[in-house]
C-alpha cells in the first residue's frame, strides 16, 4: 500500500462509521419508566445518601471501581513529540481500547490542556473523585516524574505513567529470565543503557531493585555519556552519571553484559556487539527500528539473548503484557497506590509465567510445535490467556502484603474465574487466528477479485502478512480498480476467459475429465467450466498452483458449493461435507453447526458434525464441550427431532467416551451452567462452560447465527467449511471486508492443518 493509501485507511478506521474508538454503554435496564425512576429520579437519591453516608459506599453503588482515566497533555505523544491534547486523544483512545479488551477495565480519556506542572496535577487531583485509578500517557520528562511523584502521594487511587513503569516492569522480567539463561548474577552485570528518558530512568530504577548495582550501569542520551562532568543533567539522571567524559557507546559495550536501547534505531554495530561479554544480553526496544537489526546481531552472536519492542521477533517487550493487569489486581483490591511491591509482583509474576508450559493455544497462534522457556522465549506473548489470572492476583496479594489494599481478596479461586469472564467479550479468537495465519502465510486464490470490497480484502491479507492473494477477474477491472484503492503490489491475476489463459484452462480442463471421465463428465463439459472462476480456481488448487480459495460474496452459497463438491470433494475417510460458525459473543467464542448445509441431518449426521466441529474447535486452541441441542431436555419429548439427537449423543457417549459432548438439550440450560448443574447433575455439561453447539436442522443453525449477528452485532468468522479435502471456503453473500480478511485467515490456517497431516501421514 502506498503512503496516501495507508493515511487514508487509517483516518477512515478513525472517523467511521463513528468518530473514535470507544463509547460509553448502560450497564443497567432502561427499558420501562419504572427502570427509568430508578436510574435517576427518584430512586437515585438512595445510592447517593449512602455514599453521603461513607465515601466508600461509591465502589458499591457506581462504577469508580472499574474505571480508569488515561490521563495526558500531548506533551510526549508516541514517536510524534508535543503535539498538543487534542491530537494525543486518538493515541488515549487506543490505550482506552487496550485497557477494555486485555483486562475488562472502562476508560475515560481525558486531555488536559496545560503543560504547566502544578496546573496538571491540580486538574488531576480535582477530577480524581470520578475514578479509580489513574494512568498518565505521553507527558515528557523531566515534568512526567514531577507529576506522578506528587499524584501518588496525594490521591489515595493507583496512579502511574506507563511510558515509565511498563517499560520497565516487562524488561525487568524479561531480564531475570536473560539472565538465568546466561547463567550471570545481577549483582555482577554491567550494563549499558541508551537513553535516558523516562523509560529509560524507569527501567534502570528497577534493575536495581533487582539487585544490579547503580554503579554498573553506564547511560547515553543524544549528548553522550552521562558523567559527573555535565552540568545539563536532572536529579534523576544523576544518579548515573558514573561514565567517564569522552566515553563512547562502542567502548562502554566492551566486555558488557547487558545493552538495554531505547533511544534510536541502527546506532549498534556488529563490531560493537562482538565486543560484549559472553552470552550477551540484547534489549533492542526503539521502534519500529531497534537500535541493531535483529537478524544481524543474531547472526552476529550465536550466544545471544535479544529481545526487541517488535511483533515479528521473538521476546517483545510489550507494555500490554503490564498495564492492564497491574491496574486490574490494584483496582480489585482497591488500592490506594501503585508501589514498588506490586510492580514487582507483576515482574517476578511475568517471568515466572514464561517458565511454565504454554497452552496448546498459544502454540498455535504463533505457529509453534512448542514454545519453552529459552533464549527465544524470555517472556510470555501478549495473546496468552493466563496473564490475566497470572499477573493480576500477584498484583493483589502484594498491595494486600504491602498494606495498601483496602478491600482484599478472600477467595482466590473465585476471583480467577471472575477474571476468566472478564476475557468473554472481546475478539482474541480472531486475533489468534491471524497472528498464527502469518506464521506460515499460503497462496490463497480469491475468485470474484474484480469486486471492489473483494480487493479490498485482498489488499489487506497481502499487507499484513496474512496470505498471498492470487486475483481472478477481468484483469483489466482489477487493475483499475487496484489503482483506485492503491493496490500497487505486483501479484498474479487471472482471467479464465482470455486467450492468455488458453493453455491453463486446458490443461485443467484435461486433468479434470481424466479424473472423472467415468462418472459422467465429458471433456466438452469439463472444457466449458474451465472459464468459469470457481471451477478454475478450484482446479488451481488441485493442481497445486495455490494452497486455498475463497469465494462466494456475490453468488448464492449453493452456487458457489456445487463446483467446490464436484473438483475438490471429501477428505479421506470423510463422508459428510458440514458447515460452523465462530461467533464473538461476550461469553467467549461460540461454535454452531450446522449452518449452511445438510437440511436435515440424521441421527449418525449430527454425530458427524460433532465430531468435525470437535476437531475444528481443536484447530483454535480450544477444547470442545460440546451441547447437542434440541427444544426437548434429556428424554423429555418423544418427538422425531429430539430423539434423532438423542441417538447421536448416545453413539458420541459410547464410542467417544472422552469427548465432553451431551443432550438433547435445551439452549438455555446448555449456556447457563448453574442452571443446568442445579437441575441436571448428571449431565457431562454440568460444571462446564459450553463453547459449541450442534443444531438439530439446518433451519435452527442458520436462524440462530444470523440472528446473533443482526440483532446483537456478534461478529461472525463462517460458515467454515468442515471434511473437505482442499483449504477451500465460501464468503457469505455480500460479506464484509472484515469478514472476508478473516475467513481468509480461517482458509491460511486450514491449508496449514492440511499440509501438515499430508507430511505426518507420508511419514
Amino acid at each position: 500500500m502506498n503512503k496516501y493509501s495507508k493515511r487514508r485507511e487509517a483516518l477512515l478506521y478513525h472517523a467511521k462509521p463513528t468518530p473514535g474508538k470507544i463509547q460509553v454503554v448502560p450497564t443497567k435496564k432502561y427499558a420501562t419508566q419504572r427502570d427509568l425512576s430508578l436510574a435517576y429520579s427518584p430512586g437515585v437519591a438512595e445510592p447517593c445518601l449512602e455514599i453521603a453516608k461513607d465515601v466508600n459506599n461509591v465502589y458499591k453503588y457506581t462504577a469508580k471501581g472499574n474505571l480508569v482515566a488515561v490521563i495526558s497533555n500531548g506533551t510526549a505523544v508516541l514517536g510524534l513529540g508535543d503535539i498538543g491534547p487534542e491530537a494525543s486523544k486518538p493515541v488515549m483512545e487506543g490505550k482506552a481500547l487496550l485497557f477494555k479488551i486485555f483486562a475488562g477495565i472502562d476508560v475515560f480519556d481525558i486531555e488536559v490542556g496545560t503543560k504547566d506542572v502544578d496546573a496538571f496535577i491540580e486538574t488531576v487531583k480535582n477530577i480524581a473523585p470520578t475514578f479509580g485509578g489513574i494512568n498518565l500517557e505521553d507527558i515528557k520528562a523531566p515534568e512526567s516524574f514531577e507529576i506522578e511523584r506528587r499524584l501518588v502521594e496525594e490521591l489515595n487511587i493507583p496512579v502511574m505513567h506507563d511510558d515509565q513503569h511498563g517499560t520497565a516492569i516487562i524488561s525487568s522480567a524479561a531480564l531475570l529470565n536473560a539472565l538465568e539463561l546466561a547463567k550471570k548474577k545481577t549483582t555482577e552485570v554491567k550494563i549499558v543503557v541508551s537513553g535516558a528518558g523516562s523509560a529509560a530512568l524507569a527501567c534502570a530504577n528497577l534493575y536495581i531493585l533487582l539487585g544490579v548495582k547503580p554503579e554498573n550501569i553506564i547511560m547515553f542520551d543524544k549528548d553522550g555519556v552521562l558523567s559527573s562532568e555535565r552540568t545539563d543533567l536532572s536529579d534523576l539522571q544523576k544518579r548515573y552519571a558514573h561514565g567517564k567524559s569522552g566515553t563512547t557507546l562502542a567502548q562502554a559495550l566492551v566486555g558488557a553484559d547487558v545493552f538495554l536501547g531505547l533511544s534510536a534505531g541502527n546506532i549498534m554495530s556488529a563490531e560493537m556487539l562482538l565486543g560484549m561479554a559472553k552470552n550477551p544480553i540484547v534489549f533492542a526496544m526503539a521502534n519500529p527500528v531497534p537500535e541493531i537489526d535483529y537478524d544481524l546481531a543474531v547472526a552476529t552472536r550465536k550466544d545471544i539473548i535479544m529481545a526487541t519492542g517488535r511483533s515479528d521477533h521473538p521476546n517483545q517487550v510489550n507494555n500490554v503484557l503490564g498495564f492492564p493487569y497491574i491496574f486490574r489486581g490494584a483496582l480489585d483490591v482497591r488500592a490506594t497506590k501503585i508501589n514498588e511491591e506490586m510492580k514487582m509482583a507483576a515482574v517476578h509474576a511475568l517471568a515466572e509465567l514464561a517458565k511454565e508450559p504454554v497452552p496448546e493455544q498459544v502454540n498455535i497462534a504463533y505457529g509453534e510445535t512448542r514454545l519453552n522457556f529459552g533464549k527465544e522465549y524470555i517472556i510470555p506473548k501478549p495473546f496468552d490467556p493466563r496473564l490475566i489470572t497470572q499477573v493480576a492476583p500477584a498484583v493483589a496479594r502484594a498491595a494486600m502484603n504491602s498494606g495498601v489494599a483496602l478491600q482484599p481478596i478472600t477467595d482466590w479461586d473465585k476471583y480467577e474465574e471472575e477474571l476468566l469472564e472478564r476475557l468473554g467479550s472481546d475478539n482474541k479468537m480472531v486475533r489468534l487466528l491471524t497472528n498464527r495465519a502469518k506464521t506460515e502465510p499460503k497462496r490463497v486464490v480469491f475468485a470474484e477479485a474484480d469486486h471492489l470490497d473483494v480487493l479490498k480484502a485482498a489488499q489487506i491479507v497481502y499487507e499484513e502478512g496474512i496470505a498471498h492473494p492470487i486475483l481472478l477477474g477481468n484483469k483489466e477491472l482489477i487493475l483499475e480498480l487496484k489503482e483506485e484503492i492503491g493496490f500497487d503490489a505486483d501479484v498474479p491475476i487471472f482471467d479464465p476467459k482470455t486467450k492468455e489463459e488458453d493453455n491453463r484452462r486446458l490443461n485443467y480442463a484435461n486433468h479434470y475429465w481424466k479424473s472423472r471421465q467415468r462418472r459422467g463428465i465429458s471433456l466438452l463439459d469439463a472444457q466449458k467450466w474451465m472459464r468459469e472462476r470457481n471451477y478454475f480456481a478450484a482446479m488451481m488448487v488441485n493442481e497445486g498452483d495455490a494452497d486455498a480459495m475463497v469465494s462466494g460474496y456475490s453468488r448464492s452459497y449453493p452456487t458457489t458449493v456445487k463446483p467446490l463438491m464436484q473438483l475438490i470433494g471429501k477428505a479421506p475417510g470423510i463422508t459428510l461435507i458440514a458447515t460452523a460458525n465462530m461467533m464473538m459473543t461476550n461469553r467467549g467464542p461460540m461454535f454452531l453447526s450446522d449452518t449452511a448445509i445438510n437440511p436435515n441431518p440424521t441421527a449418525d449426521e449430527l454425530a458427524k458434525i460433532a465430531l468435525m466441529t470437535a476437531k475444528m474447535t481443536r484447530m483454535f486452541g480450544m477444547e470442545p464441550v460440546i451441547a447437542m441441542v434440541s427444544f426437548s431436555n434429556f428424554g423429555s419429548s418423544s418427538n422425531e427431532s429430539a430423539n434423532k439427537v438423542r441417538e447421536a449423543v448416545a453413539y458420541l457417549h459410547n464410542y467417544y467416551p472422552d469427548l465432553i459432548v451431551d443432550g438433547e438439550i435445551q439452549s438455555d440450560f446448555a449456556l447457563n451452567p448453574e442452571m443446568l448443574k442445579a437441575k441436571f447433575p448428571f449431565s457431562k455439561l454440568a460444571g462446564k462452560k459450553v463453547n459449541t453447539l450442534i443444531f438439530p436442522n439446518l433451519e435452527s443453525a442458520n436462524i440462530t447465527y444470523k440472528l446473533l449477528k443482526e440483532l446483537y452485532k456478534v461478529d461472525s468468522v463462517g460458515p467454515i467449511m468442515l471434511g473437505m479435502e482442499k483449504a477451500v471456503h465460501i464468503f457469505q453473500l455480500g460479506a464484509s471486508v472484515e469478514e472476508m480478511v478473516n475467513m481468509v485467515a480461517v482458509a491460511v490456517v486450514d491449508a496449514q492443518e492440511k499440509e501438515k497431516r499430508k507430511k505426518m501421514s507420508a511419514k
